[in-house]
């Protein structure tokens, strides 16, 4: 019986070092891909750093799911980064990460209607994100709808009343619908931070009329 104990354990031991050597194994390739693929990248050469991480690919990993979305879409391939997105979301759902990732070949695409319900899931999850609300704000604003653009760099505005980018975007909404007064001195506001800043100044001249 103690021989028996002895082999069993021993067996139980090999077991249990071959386990942990073979998921110290697969950590480093899977660090090897990733470093040869972020030298591959700042290459430029998108296509084999996906490659290169493509080797050791596994479909529960969402670091590399996250890092193949962003690979293939800086090689053109919006579809494909769209697959890889949507997989990094489903294992991380509540990430605002995969979702900013997730917006860049949908827009690449045109395909707003989706852009603009990821920056909606997003604020669901992160009620003052400001980035969100910037660039949901400014996809409205570029269509032409001001109502709807300027309560989200109202938004913007409230959390940081100095921002450039922020004010700058309240202050032309604000023009867009007629609201003169508010918009001056919102252009104003922005003139302050940055006192030679062309679209603000051109912005102060129209309301001032």
């Amino acid at each position: 019986m103690g021989i028996l104990r002895k082999t069993l354990f021993l067996g139980l031991f090999v077991l249990v070092v071959s386990t942990t050597a073979f998921t110290q194994t697969t950590f480093l390739n899977l660090q090897e891909a990733f470093a040869k693929s972020y030298t591959l990248e700042a290459k430029g050469d998108f296509k084999l750093a996906a490659n290169a991480l493509k080797t050791v690919y596994e479909d529960n990993s969402y670091e590399t799911n996250l890092r193949l979305g962003w690979l293939n879409y800086m090689a053109g391939n919006f579809n494909e980064s769209i697959i890889f997105y949507k997989k990094a979301i489903a294992l991380m759902p509540y990430a605002d990460e995969p979702k900013f990732g997730y917006i860049a070949p949908l827009a690449a695409l045109g395909n707003w209607d989706e852009v603009i319900n990821t920056y909606k899931q997003i604020l669901e999850n992160s009620p003052h994100n400001t980035k969100a609300m910037y660039y949901l704000g400014t996809i409205y604003y570029n269509h032409s709808q001001f109502d709807k653009a300027i309560s989200y760099f109202k938004q913007v505005a409230d959390l940081y009343p100095f921002d450039y980018d922020g004010l700058l975007m309240y202050a032309w909404s604000n023009l867009q619908l007629g609201k003169k007064k508010e918009a001056k001195v919102l252009f104003q506001k922005v003139l302050l931070n940055k006192p030679t800043d062309a679209s603000a100044t051109k912005g102060l001249a129209l309301a001032s009329q």
